[in-house]
């Protein structure tokens, strides 16, 4: 899994015990996700169907860096299914993992639509993984 985006933990991300509120890291998933569907559909008419169970892990407390890795795992006629794992940049240890976030392609209307992907699409050349 490639690391796509890091995101600094600030006060106002944190909850009432000072550590990484889960509403914004969960935020934070589900806009990168979006963008990253975006990019391997070509559309941006795509929509969260679904996430499966959340595990955290660990927390991240103020000042930590957390990376966000996302990819594509299955591509369905309408739909792309995702994994993610959110780990500390520094530590290396990972706060959270989601086996499965499901996006879909939409019409105008808000109705599925067949995207035409079959594979991953890299837009860097960095983030390219081996093909092993």
């Amino acid at each position: 899994m490639n690391f796509y985006t890091r995101k600094w933990v600030k006060p106002e991300d944190l909850n009432a015990h000072g550590t990484l509120f889960g509403g914004s890291l969960l935020r934070w998933i589900d806009e990168e996700a979006a963008i990253y569907s975006i990019i391997q559909l070509g559309t941006n008419r795509c929509v969260t169907k679904y996430m499966s169970e959340i595990n955290f892990i660990n927390s991240a407390r103020q000042g930590d860096i957390v990376e966000l890795g996302i990819k594509a795992v299955h591509f369905g006629r309408t739909s792309l299914t995702l994994t993610c794992e959110v780990r500390n940049k520094i530590t290396q240890k990972s706060i959270l993992t989601i086996d499965k976030i499901v996006f879909v392609s939409v019409d105008e209307k808000g109705q599925p639509a067949p995207h035409g992907r079959t594979k991953i699409t890299y837009t860097d050349e960095r983030l390219r993984e081996d093909e092993a």
